[in-house]
């Protein structure tokens, strides 16, 4: 969905956050592409779906405005995070951008669903990048695809594709009371991360209806509406079936 306007490309970008401290190792600058072909149900930046919304940026714009903040993030061993939506569907401006900042010294992390074939422009994207933040749905396929619209296998090969060339990986899940939060299935998922050899961390993120506003504004229904959200019980829980 990258545009080109005479012969620049340009990225769609819903929003910054200049003192992120979650998406990644120390201080981040985090940068919101718009733009995501999930339906997440439980996703709290609804207003980021749409590909032809968000803010125009070249690589060079987002490199100055970047670049305002590089020392302080810098110096906490932090970097630059690319979250979404879903940056990967911008891939021709990821890959002008990503060089631009592995020249300047600085650490880059996507957050990213893997929800991708492997081709030569998403492996080339891997390579340039330091750190991945990958989203797995729910290593059940059927509630995968029922809670965020697509199968598993996409973002399951994506995760094998990392450990194979040895890429560095948080993984992440929110777990979703009643649907992510099922024994069997957080016991597939420890098997198949035992798996890979590359993974720095796991997170296992609470369910919130935080967001639910955001539907209510685009009209939408919010599907999850009876759900309660996810307690620190809850996460407990499924941090020791997983053994972290």
């Amino acid at each position: 969905m990258t545009e080109k306007i005479n012969s620049k490309i340009i990225g769609k970008i819903h929003s910054f956050e200049s003192f992120g401290a979650v998406d990644g190792p120390g201080i981040r600058f985090v940068v919101f592409f718009q733009g995501c072909g999930l339906r997440c149900k439980y996703c709290h930046n609804r207003d980021t779906w749409p590909t032809k919304a968000g803010m125009e940026y070249t690589t060079q714009e987002l490199i100055s405005k970047i670049s305002r903040y590089k020392n302080y993030f810098t110096l906490s061993g932090g970097g630059v995070t690319l979250s979404g939506g879903e940056p990967l569907l911008q891939q021709d401006f990821l890959l002008e951008l990503i060089p631009k900042l592995k020249e300047l010294g600085i650490h880059v992390a996507i957050d990213t669903s893997g929800n991708f074939p492997l081709t030569d422009k998403i492996t080339k994207i891997i390579e340039l990048t330091d750190l991945f933040l990958l989203d797995i749905k729910c290593i059940n396929d059927d509630i995968c695809k029922g809670l965020v619209g697509a199968s598993n296998k996409l973002e399951l090969e994506f995760a094998k594709y990392l450990s194979q060339i040895n890429k560095d990986v948080w993984i992440r899940q929110v777990l979703v009371p009643g649907i992510t939060d099922h024994e069997d299935d957080l016991l597939k998922l420890k098997e198949f991360l035992s798996t890979l050899n590359n993974v720095k961390k796991v997170e296992i993120l609470a369910y919130h209806d935080l967001g639910k506003f955001k539907w209510q504004n685009f009209g939408c229904n919010y599907e999850l509406e009876d759900v309660p959200n996810a307690t620190s019980e809850d996460v407990a829980r499924a941090k020791k079936i997983l053994s972290i």
